[in-house]
């Protein structure tokens, strides 16, 4: 079965989702043992989650690129998640979506938090032709993330390391096991009409 182009895959339960982000280990450390981002997280700066762990294995080099040595799986409830989604724009114009771009930088300026959809990776971190959702969060949005929808935080980055060694080795059905078991988020057409391009 074809892919749609685009839909949320995640790791979820009955009432959370599991997103990705990846930190400098001073944040990263901390916040994995407490539970809790520490001090040194800022909640005024946009924060940036991933439903995809091999776009966000993408976008930190598997747990290599300064800054971003540390992985976390950060569990969140879906109500928080989807406060965001119905409280999102776009991060870009799409004629059609928006009345005009005007409109568009308005909705952009308000809106505590924002979507992109980048083609999803393969274990090779190669894009796919089917896109994943990031979820950038800012003031409210990023505040409500950090102080009441975590549910925990989890280091990852031996997950990543591991499967990143598998994948040099060429050994790709053992590096696929190991991978979360994502499936379609079962968002509603409504809660993502004014986000699907």
């Amino acid at each position: 079965m074809e892919e749609p182009q685009r839909r949320i895959r995640a790791l979820h339960t009955a009432s959370t989702i599991t997103v990705y982000q990846a930190y400098h280990p001073e944040i990263g450390g901390p916040a994995a043992r407490k539970g809790r981002f520490p001090a040194a997280w800022k909640p005024d700066r946009m924060t940036w989650i991933k439903p995809s762990f091999l776009w966000m294995m993408y976008r930190c080099g598997w747990g290599t690129k300064e800054g971003q040595e540390t992985v976390l799986a950060v569990e969140i409830s879906r109500d928080g998640f989807e406060w965001a989604l119905r409280n999102a724009c776009l991060s870009h114009y799409v004629r059609g979506v928006h009345e005009n771009q005007a409109a568009w930088q308005r909705e952009l300026r308000k809106a505590p938090a924002r979507v992109q959809w980048d083609p999803e990776r393969d274990l090779r971190l190669q894009p796919l032709t089917y896109r994943s959702l990031q979820l950038g969060l800012s003031g409210e949005a990023s505040s409500r993330y950090a102080d009441e929808w975590i549910v925990s935080i989890s280091d990852v980055t031996p997950l990543a390391h591991e499967i990143h060694a598998l994948v040099k080795d060429g050994e790709l059905d053992s590096a696929t096991r190991l991978l979360p078991k994502e499936q379609e988020y079962p968002a509603s057409a409504e809660l993502l009409a004014h986000l699907r391009p």
